[in-house]
């Protein structure tokens, strides 16, 4: 251990011994202070008086129970009163002096770009923000440019505090009580260097990791502030699929209820009058259940909107059954005021005012507006009002063994296990459609995994160009949402915007519906190694200078890198470029032209409006279906592997995931993956689809493939599990068919290029 023999070398050559302690049980406590060691780089500071310490979870800090166990040492540097623990990845010196973590008697010791660099143990409000590389905001409402976002776990310093002083902790029965006042100081010191990939795992540990999310979240939806009625949401769904669009959610806003007056009028657009509705308007839409089962027939799934705020008031159906549960059976005309910070109100609410909807068949809930009511902050604690919602609203929603689904604003640290969020109602122009694709890629670094944006922006008139250049980065991104405001000039529906613009939207939206067999594959990639989705290129490539300050681009799973148009273009096409940096580990070749461009290389790529800037990774296998009007519910009978060359020596492999899309099976191992294999050496190429290995409800028994072998200039003497195999051409890439057989057989094609 040379940082170890280093400390050694200094006491002694300062006239002092060290002692190596005997293993200490973890955590270690020296007086007031407590020092958890949880992972190698990620460190646990309080200091509480009488050395009461919190071991009760938070919100942010779940787990408690994720400890190192050995593989530290913790060394005394005598007569100094100074100790040292040693991870292996981070050495931390610390005065044993009894007085909190400061700047004056804390400093970590991690390596940096090969050499050693150190941090103080200052804490977050006088670190140096400019050097953090950003992170997430609450809300995009009203936003019509870039605005500064909270911190993110990764820093240029390679190193961040995240403060967890004086949150509420979480009791055994699931709610929230304040902290002790003895807890002084609660950080964690997220020690990574250059090792940006680190803080993600170690957010997993502590804060634990990102659910899977319900496979149809991540397809394509249809949303709108404007009341729906039967009609016109047959016409809609007709309009889909007549006109070759995909569609798998279908999102009502606040008009599918009836308003807080129902002598107004239904669907008043006097704010005043309040939001919050639970009964169905029977005036737009007259049998409910018929009109969700209808939509589930044809496997769409039905979201409603919920301003929960203004509490249930007596025009409500669900008013007598929730006034019970609160222990009023004779009232009529009491109004409880919402408490989200009351145990037994939250829970009398969610079972009341969704009772029905349960029964109808709503699939989930919009929860909207919460994070500007009354109170920023839950009524007797610390914590935002609009992230504890997202928690309790999320877990109601694990019912029947179904996963959770959360579709709200972003709440912050903790946050993330309530996936999905979206970003508000922000306005339509091009420098918000410029900062989300940015904002997309630095929540990520606070654990916002999943953002879906109002695609063409909510407020204001948006135009076809801008409104299909949105669509291509909302093809990217955690789902393809379109809403907009109740205006006429906010219809998002892709078809009516012109042949051009729609020849594009159609282009993008199909683009989603073949690529969600990587998508879903990317979500597990997620789950298990806490990467973001939509990550900025400085994640994987932290010692590249050219990776930093490029929020124009990024990878979107492993395989993908995008660039997406975000400025007006030029001529009857309406040409755009954008400027992409290639990261030097292989080559990356154009989605849709092909083109090759050299790793280590950056370019003006131009685009007319049907394309943007898309590139695949050279030497993968890149998993897609034939385009289906249901992606996020389709289970591929038919997988299409596009691959691109890849360097001399290339060994690499992508695991397809599949499970049954909506149930918590996947927790108990219930899922599938298979493993996609590029291979090469000299001029011998071989690609290989291992058996799936697991199982799961609804899993294919058999399968046929089609491959597409693209910017090969020659392959030769090809052939499929050892026998010669027929090769046809399609726009200049080489196509192999394959027919079905077993998923639990490999396919194995051998060419020489």
């Amino acid at each position: 251990m040379p940082h170890l023999k280093a400390t050694v070398l200094l006491a002694l050559t300062l006239g002092f011994a060290a002692t190596t302690l005997p293993a200490a049980a973890n955590p270690l406590v020296f007086g007031n202070k407590r020092i958890s060691i949880i992972t190698p780089t990620l460190l646990r500071l309080e200091y509480a008086e009488q050395g009461r310490f919190t071991d009760a979870p938070t919100m942010f800090a779940i787990n408690r129970d994720s400890l190192m166990h050995d593989g530290y040492t913790v060394t005394r540097i005598d007569s100094t009163r100074q100790v040292e623990i040693n991870t292996g990845k981070v050495r931390m010196v610390f005065a044993d002096d009894n007085l909190p973590f400061g700047q004056g008697n804390t400093r970590f010791f991690f390596t940096r770009y090969g050499k050693e660099s150190s941090a103080t143990g200052r804490n977050l409000h006088s670190k140096t923000r400019r050097l953090n590389l950003g992170g997430s905001v609450a809300t995009l409402d009203a936003v019509s440019a870039e605005i500064p976002t909270d911190d993110g776990l990764l820093s240029e310093d390679g190193w961040y505090y995240l403060i967890d002083t004086g949150s509420d902790i979480i009791g055994a029965d699931g709610w929230f009580a304040p902290r002790p006042r003895e807890s002084v100081q609660d950080q964690y010191c997220f020690i990574y260097g250059d090792d940006f990939h680190a803080p993600f795992h170690d957010l997993g540990v502590i804060s634990g990791k990102v659910p899977m999310t319900r496979k149809y979240m991540h397809g394509v939806w249809y949303s709108r502030w404007y009341p729906y009625d039967d009609n016109y949401i047959n016409e809609l769904v007709e309009g889909f699929d007549r006109e070759g669009f995909p569609l798998d959610v279908l999102s009502m806003d606040m008009d599918w209820h009836t308003i807080a007056d129902a002598r107004t009028g239904i669907g008043h657009n006097n704010t005043a009058l309040g939001w919050t509705g639970f009964t169905w308007n029977r005036s737009l839409i007259a049998d409910p259940g018929a009109t969700i089962g209808r939509l589930h027939a044809d496997s769409i799934r039905v979201c409603v909107n919920e301003h929960p705020h203004d509490g249930v008031r007596p025009h409500e159906d669900c008013y007598r059954s929730f006034m019970e549960l609160m222990g009023y059976p004779a009232a009529t005309d009491t109004v409880l005021l919402f408490d989200a910070g009351d145990k037994k109100y939250l829970e009398a609410y969610l079972e009341a005012t969704r009772a029905e909807n349960r029964e109808l068949g709503v699939d989930f809930w919009w929860l909207d507006w919460q994070q500007d009511y009354l109170y920023p902050k839950v009524r007797g604690s610390q914590m935002s009002h609009v992230k504890w919602l997202n928690r309790n609203f999320y877990e109601d929603t694990r019912r029947g063994g179904m996963r959770g689904a959360g579709y709200s604003r972003w709440g912050g640290w903790g946050d993330h296990r309530h996936p999905i969020h979206f970003s508000g109602d922000a306005r339509s122009n091009w420098d918000v459609l410029r900062f989300e694709v940015k904002l997309s890629q630095t929540s990520g670094n606070q654990g916002g995994y999943y953002w879906a944006h109002d695609i063409g922006g909510f407020a204001g008139k948006s135009e076809p160009e801008l409104l299909a250049r949105w669509c291509q980065f909302g093809a990217l991104s955690a789902a393809l949402r379109t809403h907009a405001h109740r205006g006429p000039e906010a219809d998002r529906r892709p078809w009516i915007w012109g042949d051009k613009a729609t020849e594009s939207m159609r282009a993008s939206y199909r683009l989603r519906s073949r690529l969600m067999p990587y998508i879903y594959s990317a979500v597990r990639r997620t789950h298990e190694s806490m990467l973001p989705l939509n990550r900025c290129m400085f994640v994987d490539y932290p010692t590249e200078a050219e990776a930093y300050n490029r929020y124009g681009q990024y990878l979107f799973g492993d395989l993908l890198l995008a660039a997406p148009i975000t400025a007006k273009g030029e001529g009857d096409d309406f040409t755009a470029a954008s400027e992409v940096w290639f990261p030097a580990d292989c080559d990356w070749y154009d989605f849709f032209s092909d083109e090759r461009h050299e790793g280590g290389t950056t370019a003006k790529v131009a685009k007319p409006l049907a394309e943007f800037p898309l590139f695949v990774r050279g030497g993968t296998l890149l998993p897609m279906q034939p385009f289906t009007r249901r992606p996020g519910s389709s289970q591929p009978e038919h997988l299409v592997l596009r691959v691109y060359p890849g360097a001399d020596g290339c060994d690499n492999s992508f695991e397809l995931y599949e499970d049954d899309g909506v149930s918590e099976a996947y927790t108990r191992g219930e899922y599938c993956k298979t493993a996609l294999l590029f291979r090469r050496n000299g001029s011998e190429v071989e690609l290989s689809v291992l058996p799936g290995k697991g199982s799961y409800e609804g899993k294919p028994e058999s399968r046929s493939y089609t491959f597409e072998l693209a910017g090969f200039e020659k392959v030769e003497g090809l052939r499929v599990n050892g026998r010669r195999a027929k090769v046809t051409e399609n726009g200049g890439r080489r196509i192999v068919s394959v027919p079905e057989q077993k998923i639990d057989k490999p396919v194995i094609i051998t060419f020489t290029i």
